[in-house]
């Protein structure tokens, strides 16, 4: 018996899948169907597969094609199947010519002609495509626009600032620059938003009151009641207001979290997590208006809150804060020790702009405790460390673009379910901005002597 291999995606599942399929079990006896899982389509830079692993073998197994599925995971894996299963042929499609002739020393290898004129992502380009609108000041935006090209079903409608640095930028992406939001706002279907955190929820509420989609920088607003004013007014409206905080979708982190549910270094009782950055930013910068610059709270808090809600929840009994200010009207804190206490455990938030520290993230447990290490809000490793080092393992996930595109694919198909689908849930979004509104307020607030600054 011939037994032959092939792989794919199957997203979207076409003709052009199907008759590729035909062919392929016409070379031998017996079809072997490699499926890519998710992780692994990922890893490979396919960010925007629109099925699930399931919805995916379902269609390749209707079309009765395949005697047999399995699933592809990780890279190498096709010598593997290929000595495991004795395959006599490997084949794909020619667009892959050349790609897999490594195979040659295992089996044969045939590259089919593909049916031209459609492909899966034709298929998603085709789609109507939302207009996303970018809105702010910090030159961290034009990571967006950059990381926008690798999501299909989003074009960038415009961005709105006024940092001339970001306009020089743009004008070699022939991206159109408005000088007013409204203006920006008429031109688009959804906006991210990543103006200074004052001004988040009068810029959120308008584009909601516009009819417009919102995915915007954490903290969506620094109060709790205005976080659920916006968040009340979206589902009202049928729309979908997402909160930015890219660590949440690093593949790392993501398969950290999952693993910790395990319990695999026993009940959690402490999270410690650092995010710092020096800043060139001195008092003289500042006016008694509204600071241009994100302080280390607004900057840095809700990235160092979110693994502690996540892991150990918002239930938590009390919360008092440290922080040290640049200067005596308290406008920009240069670093902020948050400390958290549950019933059965204890977390620790520090961040800074003006104070550096090894940004590491520490999870604490009964059996063990997981290191990240720095910068641990982009990682893509961790490890997982006991008493007996000889039982430590390390986990390493590829990160592209810092979990942004991730995050983008997440806030396009929450549009196009009608639902929120992201990684931060509206119970976190609220407590981020509970935090921010207790920071500004001066509630459980000890401020560091600033006199030698």
């Amino acid at each position: 018996m011939k037994k032959v291999i092939t792989y794919g995606t199957y997203d979207l599942l076409h003709y052009g899948h199907i008759r590729l399929l035909e062919r392929a079990k016409a070379l031998g006896d017996y079809l072997i169907v490699g499926v890519t899982s998710d992780d692994y389509d990922k890893s490979r830079g396919k960010i925007n597969v629109q099925q699930s692993l399931t919805e995916r073998i379902e269609a390749v197994r209707s079309t009765g094609l395949a005697d047999e599925i399995i699933i592809e995971e990780y890279e190498g894996q096709k010598i593997d199947d290929i000595r495991r299963y004795d395959v006599d042929i490997f084949t794909v499609g020619s667009d892959w010519v050349g790609q897999f002739d490594y195979l040659k020393e295992y089996c044969e290898v045939v590259y089919l002609d593909r049916t031209t004129g459609i492909s899966s992502s034709e298929l998603r380009e085709k789609e109507h495509k939302i207009r996303l609108g970018i809105y702010g000041n910090v030159d961290f935006l034009l990571k967006y626009v950059n990381e926008s090209t690798y999501v299909n079903g989003i074009e960038i409608s415009g961005v709105c600032t006024e940092n001339a640095g970001i306009k020089e930028k743009l004008k070699s992406k022939e991206i159109s620059v408005y000088e007013k939001y409204e203006e920006l706002l008429k031109v688009s279907d959804a906006v991210y938003i990543v103006t200074h955190p004052k001004q988040h929820y009068e810029d959120v509420k308008l584009a909601l009151e516009n009819g417009k989609h919102v995915i915007c920088e954490s903290p969506i607003a620094l109060s709790i009641s205005q976080n659920q004013k916006l968040q009340d007014m979206a589902v009202s409206s049928g729309l979908i207001l997402m909160e930015a905080i890219k660590t949440a979708y690093s593949m790392a982190y993501n398969r950290m979290l999952l693993l910790l549910k395990t319990g695999i270094i026993g009940k959690l009782v402490s999270v410690d997590a650092v995010c710092t950055s020096l800043s060139n930013i001195g008092a003289s910068d500042f006016s008694s208006g509204l600071s241009k610059e994100w302080n280390s709270i607004t900057a840095w808090g809700p990235t160092g809150m979110l693994p502690v809600f996540q892991l150990l929840g918002t239930a938590f009994k009390s919360v008092e804060m440290d922080t040290l200010y640049l200067d005596k009207e308290k406008l920009f804190d240069i670093f902020t020790r948050i400390n958290f206490t549950y019933d059965d455990a204890v977390a620790s938030v520090k961040v800074g702009k003006g104070v550096k520290s090894e940004g590491e993230l520490i999870i604490s447990g009964t059996k063990g405790y997981i290191y990240v290490p720095a910068p641990w809000w982009k990682t893509d490793y961790f490890e997982v460390r006991y008493e007996n080092q000889s039982n430590n393992k390390r986990y390493f996930y590829q990160l592209d673009g810092e979990g942004i595109r991730y995050e983008l694919v997440q806030f396009l198909k929450a549009i196009e379910i009608g639902k929120d689908t992201g990684y931060v849930s509206k119970e976190v979004s609220y407590h981020i901005s509970e935090i921010m509104e207790k920071f500004h307020s001066e509630k459980n607030v000890r401020t560091l002597n600033v006199e030698d600054i």
